[in-house]
């Protein structure tokens, strides 16, 4: 799969789509869809709300697939400082909240912030992340 990256920026925060991360939770759109809204292109428009409330909804991005940076600061995602709390959610993904260091196989570390959704169903073609097959599948559980 195609890793992809995406930014979009109102001059004083930019944000950061992954797609292959998006589990189309739509926690994005229906809480800022005036930003954040998948029938337009770009779908992406961070001219429409305040620099906070675009944070405000990224921090509610159930997969990490969107975040952000101030553009006065290093262009790192913003790091969570809290502890670790781990979330099974009902027919969907395992939800990890707080910051992950994950070594695949070959000894390579990923480091994710903020919130990490790992596939429970088996049916993600981007594992260990989960992409929203359960919800094609039907998984239960």
């Amino acid at each position: 799969m195609k890793d992809i990256t995406k930014k979009y920026t109102n001059g004083e925060v930019t944000i950061v789509w992954k797609p292959n991360q998006c589990i189309h939770s739509t926690i994005c759109f229906k809480g800022l869809g005036q930003v954040f809204d998948p029938r337009r292109r770009p779908w992406i428009t961070p001219g429409e709300a305040t620099t906070q409330q675009i944070v405000d909804q990224i921090k509610k991005c159930p997969s990490g697939a969107l975040s952000y940076y101030m553009n006065n600061e290093a262009a790192e995602p913003v790091k969570v400082e809290t502890e670790t709390i781990v979330e099974a959610t009902p027919n969907g993904p395992l939800l990890v909240y707080g910051n992950v260091a994950l070594k695949d196989a070959a000894g390579n570390i990923t480091k994710k912030h903020n919130v990490t959704a790992f596939c429970r169903c088996g049916g993600s073609a981007n594992k260990p992340f989960c992409d929203g097959s359960h919800k094609k599948i039907g998984f239960e559980g």
